[in-house]
């Protein structure tokens, strides 16, 4: 036998009550909020674009069923149908001119953020070399002489300072690895042969997960690194530590 009818609408009255925090853990659409400013300007055109499709999913929904309760056919007159135009001039105007803008508006704000990204400073705060190969990484600090190498037993640690501008100088030594960090929503290729030059800047201080996002032969799933942020003076700390030769 089925439940009574007052626990079946005390379990729809609680459903009711759960829409709402259902729809507050969907609002960052599953993106995260970044961890450096180019992260930060891909996870807001990430969610700009959400927002754009918001208010077209739900009038194109919308539509479709209001005509199917409205023009849904009948037991008295399953012949009706609705009305019927060759054409209609504010409806076409409306549907060719609403998009044109919709799209114009979202190019401007893709620009804006590639550029952004793309940007590379000529004076970056710091400059690491970074050399993927199978199946690790090496950091090199050509300021301080600090060379890095990841083994197969020990990932390396990319340590650079927070809130400052670091320039990356990717490049591979075999195949084609990429250099990927998910918190910053970040990745660039590392081709042999052709340089990637790149700044991640704003880095907030923490540490963070690194991997190579191109599948490059056998032991690439542990391809990882760890990137560390750390404020500007205990960046320093740690130069003068690995410069004596104490890592």
């Amino acid at each position: 036998m089925g439940r009574p009818f007052a626990q079946r609408r005390g379990s729809i009255r609680r459903l009711i009550a759960a829409l709402p925090l259902l729809t507050f853990t969907a609002c960052r659409f599953g993106a995260p909020p970044g961890a450096n400013s180019e992260g930060k300007s891909i996870s807001n055109l990430y969610h700009l674009l959400f927002y754009a499709a918001i208010p077209i999913g739900v009038i194109v929904y919308g539509l479709v069923l209001f005509s199917v309760a409205k023009w849904r056919r009948g037991k008295r007159d399953p012949d009706r149908m609705p009305p019927q135009f060759r054409y209609h001039i504010p409806v076409e105007l409306t549907y060719v001119v609403i998009p044109l803008l919709l799209v114009a508006g979202l190019f401007v704000a893709i620009y804006n953020t590639d550029k952004h990204i793309n940007a590379v400073s000529a004076d970056p705060n710091l400059r690491v070399d970074v050399t993927a190969f199978q199946w690790q990484w090496r950091f090199f600090y050509p300021q301080y002489g600090i060379n890095i190498v990841g083994t197969p037993q020990t990932n390396p640690t990319l340590v650079v300072p927070a809130d400052s501008t670091v320039q990356i100088y990717l490049t591979a030594a075999d195949v084609n690895h990429a250099f990927y960090v998910p918190a910053f929503l970040f990745k660039r290729d590392a081709i042999p042969g052709h340089p990637n030059i790149f700044d991640l800047s704003g880095i907030q201080p923490g540490t963070y997960r690194g991997e190579c996002a191109e599948f490059c032969g056998l032991d690439h799933a542990f391809m990882s690194f760890t990137l560390r942020a750390m404020p500007p003076q205990q960046f320093q700390q740690w130069v003068q530590q690995h410069q004596r030769g104490s890592p």
